[in-house]
């Protein structure tokens, strides 16, 4: 007989979750700062707008962000060296992608919310 109690889903069972109780020490602070940094340049919030829809090419994201191919490259390699976003070859192409729904709703939420503050929309939970 299992020791769980029967409501409470084990580990093996559990489905990720969308937030996690943590308390937020030296480390996990700057872990989280270092990510608004990557976010705080606007090409590279761009990139990473355009692939919260889902994995791109260079050249697809080059073209959506409307900058030269060294400049999409320079700024996807630093997202890439931050752990932000991963990349798989496909014949020559090499494809980005968000590294997880954390990051693809920050990215989300931080460009709604400007939204929000430029329309005058009003805020909402």
């Amino acid at each position: 007989m299992s020791s769980q109690p029967e409501n409470v889903p084990s580990a093996a069972t559990e489905s990720p979750s969308l937030v996690h109780a943590v308390e937020p020490g030296p480390e996990l602070l700057d872990a989280a700062a270092a990510t608004l940094r990557m976010l705080a340049e606007p090409t590279r919030l761009h990139l990473l707008w355009q692939l919260s829809d889902g994995p791109k090419t260079v050249s697809e994201l080059t073209a959506a962000a409307g900058v030269p191919r060294t400049v999409a490259s320079q700024h996807l390699a630093k997202l890439r060296h931050s752990g932000l976003v991963d990349t798989r070859k496909e014949g020559r192409n090499v494809i980005y992608s968000l590294r997880d729904g954390h990051l693809v709703r920050l990215i989300r939420e931080t460009i709604n919310h400007a939204d929000h503050q430029l329309t005058g929309e009003p805020t909402h939970d």
